[in-house]
């Protein structure tokens, strides 16, 4: 298994897992499948795919080339990065990379961990790298605060702090909702505007975080159980015919009231509307409707507009961001 190959995406493949497609376009085993893809072996569309599951569309060009090389540098390109100073750095974090390497401590963490042997750096990793280069300091590279994340496969602004009066300052921002927060998101079906507003719990009955409104049974908290208001204020940006896909699909713009881990994911789900690419908050939509759900390479999910008052100037200050290729093509497919 040495020579280049190439295939195309079937209608029968049509919204498979890329590990699927290239067992069966090149007849591997489900083991090599997967393993090609992770090594980065994979190209879909001129594009180096590393997750099995990613969802493949009618059309896509395949290519499986055993020598490929991984790319498994720690750049990032200058434009990366959209503000700098002694203070803080804003940037524009690509999808598939992690914001911060894993972090058992969560969010009290002041430095996030660097990567180990073997895994791919995480944003705030390359971010130390890139700030060092264009700096032009010399030494090890600068110290990073972590005071928010976003998923892994969701693109968009992110902010690190560079000082400790600067990560003080933002954590409470952050912790008491001071911060402007926009995200672009597809969704499958007709969405309205709406708000949502629920509690979650970290099991809300099948094993995933949710609404303990949306749990079968007790719809509310049991005993000593905690849970944590969340609320989204969803608008409707444009309806999406879909006819290509199947399916109609909605871009809505989703403003976070509060900053729950996974909220926009877990409300737009829980409404019937689960974001185009999610993998984890499909399952009720996929068992019902599983001729519906729309294939893309990732979450549709952009972090399109943060805001905050400058820890130190006191300016109120608002950065936004358009969404990368990747979206702009699955949304350009639902336009027809």
């Amino acid at each position: 298994m040495c020579a280049m190959r190439q295939g195309s995406i079937s209608q029968d493949l049509a919204g498979s897992a890329l590990d699927g497609a290239v067992r069966t376009l090149f007849g591997l085993t489900w083991g090599q499948a997967r393993d090609m893809v992770r090594r980065g072996k994979v190209a879909v569309n001129g594009k180096t795919v590393t997750d099995p599951l990613t969802r493949v569309r009618a059309g896509a060009e395949v290519v499986l080339d055993p020598a490929a090389r991984r790319r498994t540098g720690t750049e990032l390109p200058d434009k990366t990065l959209v503000h700098l100073d002694p203070h803080l750095v804003v940037v524009e974090k690509p999808a598939g990379i992690n914001t911060v390497a894993f972090d058992p401590e969560g969010m009290g963490a002041s430095i996030a961990k660097r990567a180990q042997p073997g895994e791919d750096a995480a944003l705030d990793e390359r971010v130390r790298t890139l700030i060092g280069k264009v700096e032009k300091r010399g030494g090890p590279p600068p110290t990073l605060g972590v005071v928010h994340r976003i998923d892994k496969e969701t693109s968009g602004l992110v902010v690190f702090t560079r000082s400790w009066a600067a990560k003080k300052s933002l954590l409470q921002a952050f912790r008491f909702h001071h911060v402007h927060r926009r995200y672009l998101a597809i969704v499958h079906g007709k969405m309205d505007s709406c708000t949502i507003r629920s509690n979650f719990v970290p099991d809300r009955g099948d094993g995933l975080r949710g609404s303990v409104e949306k749990r079968h049974g007790r719809q509310k908290a049991v005993g000593s159980e905690k849970t944590q208001l969340a609320v989204t204020h969803v608008e409707v940006v444009e309806r999406l015919p879909g006819k290509a896909a199947g399916q109609p699909c909605t871009l809505v713009a989703c403003s976070l009231e509060t900053g729950r881990t996974h909220q926009i994911r877990i409300h737009m789900s829980e409404a019937g509307h689960p974001v185009v690419g999610d993998r984890v908050y499909i399952r009720d939509f996929a068992r019902a409707h599983e001729d519906k759900v729309v294939p893309a390479p990732r979450l549709m999910l952009h972090a399109a507009e943060l805001g905050f008052v400058h820890p130190a100037t006191e300016r109120e200050m608002r950065w936004t961001s358009e969404p990368p290729k990747d979206m702009q093509e699955v949304l350009d497919w639902l336009r027809r």
